[in-house]
């Protein structure tokens, strides 16, 4: 039988007692002035208080705005002011390095950083200072009457996007009744494949869109939610094992460093308890998803959707088998459509740029920027800047995304594809392929590749390997060797970082 509420290493916490603290959150946020329409935004790592100020903020009609603790003093100023928020939730540790990001006016709860998050970030005692003007949020929340009451209007959490290609946004989305925001959950509990009682692990950082939607949907199922303060293969399938798992949520990065591990190690634990895996936010090579299915057995699920439009698509193992590649059929209530330049409807099979929207969801914008939300919209729908195709049975297939599409001597290509290939090749722990300026072609290929531990590898060899799986046009002239990758805990590479430098190169700015 299942105890419901929050694990973190050898701290629990019952939903009982979630529920209370939850409500004093939200007495205290009340009496601070926050109310419907206002922000509390969030700076944690995996952690339980992560989950009370979400619900805290919730209970007031309030936005929880999760903020990307990777981000700096100027990044972190921008979204605080944008915004509005009225208070901030942040790990001890985490202050001194915002320093005097936090504009005036906006009440700071400094949160005790954990033993879990301390050991697994490498975080000394002298690092974890809460700061003169800090309120200490366990002595806070202690003293806070509790209000029970939820608003009228459910509001979901203001996810600000990774801001790969410029500032990240945030997106606002309207306030839902009672009906629609049970509509929105009994689709979303089909397609992640929740259950009540379920038991599962959240290994991406809360500040994401999916997995912070995930574990709010897992608590709904009174389960126990186990957090992994930092992803690690091993202790991932340690995790399962101890706490006989049955649901989890990824993204593919975390297959791939599965897959890597040692064949003894991956048979050391007992994954016998898993009944549903579901993965999303990046591309998963279709030989990885197979590799994961043959090890998993017919569990593993994927779903294709955005902070902005929610769910869209989905398929199951074997659909993914049958299918490779494709990102499933629209679920219930979604509209997927692809267009072309001109806004022309195109045919199945015809690639351009995926549009699509559930339309249970109410409407969003994005803060203080209702213009970019308006220039992302076309007939009712919206797009994420994905170039795809739809088959002739419905199933969607992604190309890549329209901002990373290279043009090359008037040929379109497609990096995603060639990275999917890449990432089989020996010694290859991650890569990016990407356009640069080329003066004959306007653009050509370039391939920047992180080689596993302790390998050495040749980009004659590379050169080789993708020229024997793909057409020549789509080989990188440019290939070059680094360590760190520049790539989200989402699995997103932050592409525009290593572009930037060869436009720049070039005068040209992209």
């Amino acid at each position: 039988m299942t105890t419901p509420g929050i694990q973190i290493g050898e701290r629990f916490l019952a939903l009982k007692d979630m529920n209370v603290q939850a409500g004093r959150a939200a007495g205290g946020f009340a009496a601070l002035g926050i109310g419907q329409g206002d922000s509390v935004a969030i700076m944690l790592r995996n952690d339980i208080p992560f989950m009370l100020a979400s619900a805290g903020a919730s209970r007031l009609g309030a936005y929880p705005v999760p903020i990307n603790w990777h981000l700096k003093e100027e990044e972190v100023n921008y979204i605080l002011k944008d915004c509005e928020a009225k208070a901030l939730v942040i790990h001890a540790d985490l202050l001194s390095g915002i320093g005097g990001a936090v504009p005036p006016g906006v009440t700071v709860f400094s949160v005790p950083t954990p033993p879990e998050v301390a050991a697994a970030y490498g975080i000394t005692e002298a690092q974890q200072q809460h700061g003169v003007d800090a309120v200490v949020w366990e002595e806070w929340l202690e003293q806070q009457p509790p209000k029970e009451e939820q608003p009228e209007l459910q509001v979901a959490s203001m996810i600000y996007t990774s801001g790969t290609t410029g500032r990240p946004k945030g997106v606002r989305r309207a306030p839902s009744p009672p009906e629609r925001a049970e509509a929105n959950m009994a689709i979303a509990v089909k397609a992640f494949g929740l259950a009540p009682g379920m038991r599962t692990i959240i290994p991406a950082p809360l500040y994401h869109s999916a997995p912070n939607g995930y574990a709010g949907l897992a608590l709904r199922m009174e389960g126990l939610l186990v957090l992994q303060p930092r992803f690690d293969a091993e202790e991932f399938l340690a995790l399962i094992e101890r706490h006989k798992i049955t649901r989890i949520q990824v993204v593919p990065t975390m297959f791939v460093r599965l897959l890597r591990l040692p064949e003894d190690v991956r048979n050391r634990y007992d994954l016998s308890s898993l009944e549903y895996t579901i993965h999303a936010s990046a591309p998963c090579p279709p030989k990885i998803k197979k590799a994961m299915i043959d090890w998993w057995g017919p569990i593993v699920h994927e779903f294709y959707g955005s902070t902005e439009v929610g769910i869209i698509t989905h398929c199951d193992s074997a659909e993914a088998l049958s299918h490779p590649g494709t990102v499933g059929r629209a679920v219930e209530k979604a509209i997927v459509r692809i267009y072309d330049d001109d806004g022309a409807e195109l045919p199945t099979g015809g690639i351009g740029t995926v549009y699509c929207r559930m339309t249970t969801s109410s409407d969003f914008t994005y803060q203080g920027d209702d213009a970019k939300r308006r220039s992302i919209e076309r007939d009712g729908l919206i797009t994420n800047g994905d170039v795809g195709y739809l088959d002739d049975e419905g199933f969607l297939y992604l190309c890549d995304r329209s901002a990373d599409m290279v043009i090359s001597g008037g040929v379109n290509i497609y990096p995603a594809e060639i990275e999917f290939v890449l990432i089989e090749a020996p010694g290859v722990k991650d890569c990016a392929v990407f356009g640069i300026p080329d003066e004959d072609f306007g653009e050509s290929l370039a391939a920047i590749i992180e080689p596993d531990d302790g390998v050495t590898l040749d980009a004659q060899e590379i050169s080789d390997f993708l020229s024997e799986r793909m057409a020549r046009y789509k080989v990188p002239k440019h290939i070059e060797f680094r360590k760190d990758l520049p790539r989200e805990d989402s699995g997103k590479l932050f592409k525009r970082r290593l572009r930037e430098p060869f436009w720049a190169k070039a005068g040209r700015k992209i």
